[in-house]
């Protein structure tokens, strides 16, 4: 099967990226809006680390920090204004996926204000976005990396996804130091929606080639990472690095192969009970690595070779994902399976087997 790789997004990997290469901002113009949640950016030294690198460079800048989790379209329209106002040239994301994912989204309503909130899922629009650069400080979405954001529309609190050419960062600084604050919860939540990328883009048949090589060196790397999690609240910069840097690859795994079941039904963990996404998504592993071992068995063998038993690896996921409270039922689990009645998600395609909504719902049934 032939596969097509492209990735715009120049990269700049290791401890000091920021400030070593604070020189690369220039490019995007004189003024910039940052773009950042509560206070992450500010735990982690990245949102200093950057004001310091705009002066440096005489970039003038203003910070929006209005984005929360799952980011509202209308919290990313409002910053848009907020961009407009500042005659900013281009948008500066500090933060977890969530603000990473709202500043592609903030670039395009800033450079077109007729834009409604919930047009942008149109993708219809006159103007090109404004250039966005991006820090990261989770260890999670690989959002730095990908043409993708998952945006919340709040009529309906229904998460939906944008995508193309035009999500695309055009800098990214990957410093896995930026995620030395993250709490514990945060680090395990954040580190499964990674292995989920990771395991889900592996299975599906778009990872071959180049992709194949990235799927390898991070599915090891971030279970290794969730194993020692299970073992110990205790992080080390060591594990920092490694569930930073497996999220960036994890983040190139699905760039190209794009997620499978989990996602879709995480969102409904998500939206209805407050789950954080990542553990939402880890919820479906077991179906989901099932279904893997009976529709793509080599596939499965090689994934424990690169990882543990099936039933310890099983084991590591359900005992680092906390849904006490959440029980859904069959009457639930077949109202929420009724978003899918229309068109199925590509991740149901996309899954060893493919899926049916009526599975779905026996799926959702059992949490």
């Amino acid at each position: 099967m032939s596969s097509t790789v492209y990735m715009p997004v120049k990269c700049l990997w290791g401890k000091k990226a920021l400030p070593d290469n604070s020189s690369l901002l220039s490019e995007f113009g004189k003024r910039c809006l940052i773009l950042t949640g509560g206070s992450g950016a500010k735990k982690s030294g990245a949102l200093d680390d950057a004001c310091d690198a705009l002066k440096k460079e005489g970039i003038e800048y203003s910070v929006f920090d209005g984005i929360g989790e799952n980011p509202l379209i209308s919290a990313c329209r409002a910053a848009g204004e907020a961009a407009r106002a500042a005659k900013a040239d281009f948008i500066f994301g500090i933060g977890g996926g969530s603000v990473l994912d709202a500043a592609k989204a903030v670039a395009i309503y800033a450079s077109n204000p007729d834009l409604s909130a919930t047009d942008i899922y149109k993708r219809e629009y006159e103007n090109k976005p404004l250039p966005v650069v991006l820090v990261g400080t989770t260890s999670g979405t690989g959002s730095e990396v990908t043409a993708v954001a998952v945006l919340t529309n709040d009529e309906t609190g229904i998460k939906k996804s944008i995508s193309g050419d035009d999500c695309y960062a055009r800098l990214a600084f990957l410093d896995a130091g930026y995620t030395s604050s993250l709490p514990y919860a945060s680090t395990v939540s954040t580190a499964l929606d990674a292995f989920a990328h990771a395991v889900e883009g592996y299975f599906t048949q778009k990872c071959n080639g180049a992709v194949m090589l990235w799927a390898e060196k991070c599915i090891p790397m971030i279970f290794e990472g969730l194993k020692e999690l299970s073992e110990s609240e205790n992080i080390s910069d060591e594990l920092r690095e490694k569930l930073y840097y497996g999220s960036i690859y994890a983040g190139l795994v699905i760039n190209t192969c794009g997620t499978a079941f989990p996602h879709p039904l995480g969102y409904v963990l998500t939206e209805n009970y407050g789950i954080p996404h990542g553990t939402a998504c880890a919820a479906f592993f077991a179906p989901y690595i099932d279904r893997c071992a009976r529709f793509a068995p080599e596939k499965t063998e090689k994934f424990i070779a690169m990882t543990d038993s099936l039933e310890n690896v099983k084991a590591v996921i359900a005992s680092l994902t906390d849904l006490r409270g959440v029980t859904i039922g069959k009457e639930n689990a077949e109202k929420y399976a009724l978003r899918w009645q229309s068109v199925l998600p590509r991740n149901f395609a996309a899954s060893p087997g493919g899926l049916t909504q009526e599975e779905a719902a026996e799926i959702l049934a059992e949490i």
